[in-house]
């Protein structure tokens, strides 16, 4: 029909329409739930990384005598600001899981992986699981450099936490023996010998009886 408007008009103001109903009306819906931060503590507030590098961590399997991955991260030495003990703590990059926390103690030695210059191991009691577990891990870098600069480390802290234990033992038989030598001196103070003065006043007490003995003689 003649006064029938086109069709593609009518689409055209159809949409115009439909724009404008989605134009922004500048008002400002508040969320339903305010999130408050959450202060997350990693029990790594009261330490200073002395060493932080990235590897891969296997532990052996003994029953099945093979090497297995632990995960792969950073791995740290952590000295406590307190203490001054250092232990070894390694977390997995995505999950940050922790698959290696022990203390670093002056037994512990860290060699090289044999044919492996990138790779080192060492013996530990691990808590990463929860609970002491003896193991023997294998870690990877991926370069010399840093395998070197982690035993270097690694030797470092131990001899460091060995020298702090003999002076520690040495203070402590300092002690022992200073209180030995108070017991002693007591001991020698409780058995000394009369004094002159305490000596004559006995001598004169005797005499005095001796004189009264004769005297109740005589009489």
């Amino acid at each position: 029909m003649a006064g029938t408007e086109p069709e593609h008009e009518r689409r055209e103001e159809e949409e115009v329409t439909a724009t404008g109903d989605d134009e922004d009306t500048g008002a400002q819906v508040a969320p339903i739930i305010k999130l408050e931060e959450v202060a997350v503590s990693t029990g790594e507030e009261d330490e200073d990384a002395i060493l932080d590098l990235k590897a891969k961590l296997y532990r052996f399997d003994k029953d099945g005598s093979q090497w297995k991955e632990r995960g792969a991260g950073s791995v740290k030495l952590l000295k406590h600001k307190e203490t001054g003990k250092v232990r070894l703590v390694m977390r997995q990059s995505k999950t940050l899981k922790i698959c290696a926390n022990h203390l670093v103690i002056p037994t512990m030695t860290v060699q090289e992986h044999s044919g492996n210059e990138k790779s080192c191991v060492w013996h530990a009691s691990d808590f990463a699981d929860g609970e002491l577990k003896e193991e023997l891990f294998c870690i990877r870098f991926a370069s010399i450099e840093n395998c070197k600069t982690f035993m270097e480390m690694c030797t470092e802290v131990a001899e460091s936490q060995k020298k702090k234990d003999e002076n520690k033992n040495a203070t402590s038989a300092a002690g022992l023996l200073e209180k030995l030598s108070v017991e002693e001196k007591e001991a020698e103070d409780k058995s000394e010998p009369i004094a002159p003065a305490e000596k004559k006043s006995e001598l004169d007490s005797e005499a005095d009886v001796e004189k009264k003995t004769e005297c109740a003689t005589s009489s």
